[in-house]
């Protein structure tokens, strides 16, 4: 796992949101940093991490399209590990990503995680697999035993 990237807001926090990246953009993308921004002026710290194939792209420049969601799960929980470390159970710990990093939240959430996190924040949930609508990705949505709430757009 690579380090976390902080956004604090100027406040005491009211939550920690730990998020992750989509598929295609690293964690310090313009989305990514416009939403750590909007969320720390609500304060709410956000810390941002990269999945290992995201880190190895950003060392080698080489573009791999990215593992099985579930095979990141374990970095997800290694992250959740880190957060706490980090900035401790003050504030409530929110866990969620942007699409694959959200989906990937959503797994790590399940009922054997630590009762440390609160909630799951996710923005843009792939239901199914791009052009594959027959195959829909939402058993773990129905699996996770805490509060989560999906923020999707208009496509």
């Amino acid at each position: 796992m690579t380090d976390l990237l902080w956004t604090r807001p100027e406040t005491a926090p009211r939550a920690t949101l730990l998020l992750a990246h989509g598929a295609g953009a690293a964690m310090d993308s313009a989305f990514m940093t416009r939403l750590a921004e909007a969320l720390a002026a609500e304060a709410i710290a956000v810390a941002r991490f990269e999945f290992p194939y995201m880190a190895e792209r950003r060392s080698t420049g080489r573009r791999r399209p990215p593992p099985k969601a579930e095979t990141l799960v374990d970095a997800y929980r290694a992250a959740i590990e880190a957060v706490r470390a980090e900035a401790g159970s003050a504030a409530p710990l929110l866990i969620g990503g942007k699409s694959m990093g959200g989906r990937v939240a959503v797994m790590a959430a399940g009922p054997d995680v630590t009762d440390a996190v609160a909630g799951v924040v996710v923005f843009g949930y792939p239901f199914h697999p791009p052009a594959d609508e027959t195959n829909p990705r939402v058993a773990p949505l129905a699996a996770v035993g805490r509060p989560t709430l999906v923020l999707q757009g208009e496509r």
